[in-house]
């Protein structure tokens, strides 16, 4: 069929009109995709549970713990950082004394991101007197390690600066983190967030999440949500982990716990599964809280919770 004059303009105008318009759909699809934050990768629990594996041998040779001031913590100092080394960090230990013993924190930055725009990811390293530590807190350690090498293996780019932390007498009253943020001097201005992971493997676990800042809690929950995992505000370890030092700071924190020494009720072990009337963890602070003391499947998904926070925090 052949057209008029204008018969053909109209039809080339709205020809032309249906090509923009399908540019820019293309465009704002394009704009959609590049705007939505790169999915975090599954974290290996197997990696999780070597790093684990480490620090039960490094207290195997140290006396039985990996404790503030005990050659058990600085070679687990030294092993974590070896690690984060190799994968491309900027590494820094940071010294402190308590009790007349010297102390380490670990600091490590990912290179890249606004440094005005810093999110942190940390745990404490030490362990009671009395035992290994390796949920308390082996297990947070062992997790943001693991996340932290998948930051490299990744290759990711963040447009915020991401920095972890690993940190040193805890058990004494967060000594270590305590020092860290009371010498940023002005540089705590830049810190966007903190997140904090202590006891992050329980064998009789729960799923708690911190609510000290609605943004941050609303991360986890939702990560959660999606997996049809139940949670709870987390508030028996609220002030007694090391986020309370950087929250007492102004600055907003968040993090991930699966219980410590008190009881599991009926209707949590509803949701999670594990023995009601129960602690969450027997063996707190105890010898016997080894690599036996550990469930995996809290230790995996909330390994990958970490992941999920921190790659969608610093996009």
């Amino acid at each position: 069929m052949t057209h008029s004059p204008r018969t053909r303009r109209v039809v080339l105008v709205a020809g032309a009109c249906t090509a923009v318009a399908a540019l820019l759909g293309t465009a704002a699809a394009a704009q959609a995709t590049t705007s939505a934050p790169l999915a975090a990768p599954d974290i290996p629990i197997a990696g999780v549970k070597g790093h684990l594996d480490k620090l039960q041998s490094i207290a195997d040779a140290n006396g039985g713990n990996r404790a503030h001031g005990r050659p058990g913590y600085k070679a687990s100092i030294d092993y974590v950082k070896g690690k984060l080394d190799d994968a491309g960090f900027t590494t820094k230990v940071q010294e402190f004394n308590y009790g007349g013993r010297k102390g380490y924190n670990l600091i490590a930055d990912w290179p890249g991101g606004k440094e005005d725009q810093t999110v942190m990811a940390g745990a404490h390293l030490d362990s009671v007197g009395r035992g290994p530590g390796i949920n308390d807190n082996g297990s947070g350690s062992a997790g943001v390690l693991e996340v932290a090498l998948a930051v490299s293996r990744e290759g990711l780019k963040p447009t915020k600066h991401l920095r972890f932390g690993w940190w040193g007498a805890e058990e004494y009253g967060l000594v270590g983190s305590r020092h860290y943020v009371n010498n940023l001097g002005g540089d705590r201005s830049k810190i966007d967030s903190y997140l904090n992971f202590d006891m992050i493997g329980s064998p009789n676990p729960g799923y708690f999440v911190y609510d000290d800042d609605a943004r941050l809690e609303k991360v986890f929950k939702d990560w959660y949500a999606a997996k049809n995992i139940v949670t709870e505000i987390e508030t028996e370890g609220d002030g007694r982990s090391d986020h309370a030092s950087f929250k007492d700071a102004g600055i907003p924190v968040g993090g991930l716990f699966t219980g410590a020494g008190y009881i599991k009720s009926q209707e949590q072990a509803k949701n999670w599964g594990g023995e009601a009337g129960r602690p969450f963890d027997p063996c707190y602070h105890q010898s016997c809280d080894s690599t036996k003391n550990i469930d995996d499947k809290a230790l995996d998904n909330n390994s990958d919770a970490i992941a999920h926070a921190l790659w969608e925090l610093t996009s």
